[in-house]
């Protein structure tokens, strides 16, 4: 397949797809499918959050909240995806280390039962360098936002 095809606009990535884009795997795989992705733009993630995740007994017993930490790592993944499809086969299943993370806010948490729509947008890319900008919406409301860069390695 040439390169113009492997980093073509897609419509959909399934969760099959997803774990053979990016190494993580369950209970840390935080990208349920990815829609409306445009290589080296932008692209939207989704993750069904559940009264299963492994964290909830804990955070918070009576009153189940999503980790802020783990709504980020969902903005970073669905990054990860975006990486990999906008630079081809040759990237799949490579590591995204973050680098930094800024201007992080949580505005409201995010509960068993949301649906949440995490939209990445590409700031920047030089070399193996990436900087996004990472909103997470459950209904249209911003959840959480922040701006962060990774990049990309071997294993």
């Amino acid at each position: 397949m040439a390169a113009a095809e492997d980093t073509a606009s897609v419509s959909s990535v399934d969760i099959l797809r997803i774990m053979e884009m990016i190494p993580h795997r369950y209970p840390m795989l935080l990208v349920d499918k990815v829609v409306n992705m445009k290589p080296r733009v932008s692209a939207v993630g989704i993750k069904n959050v559940t009264i299963n995740e492994p964290y909830f007994p804990g955070h918070f017993p009576t009153q189940p909240v999503m980790p802020g930490v783990m709504i980020v790592e969902s903005m970073a993944q669905t990054a990860a995806i975006l990486v990999v499809n906008s630079l081809g086969k040759e990237a799949e299943g490579k590591l995204v280390y973050f680098m930094t993370i800024d201007e992080a806010r949580f505005r409201k948490p995010v509960q068993p039962g949301d649906q949440m729509h995490i939209h990445v947008d590409c700031l920047k890319q030089r070399g193996p360098v990436w900087k996004f900008r990472g909103e997470a919406k459950v209904d249209g409301k911003l959840m959480a936002e922040a701006v962060f860069s990774a990049m990309i390695m071997d294993k």
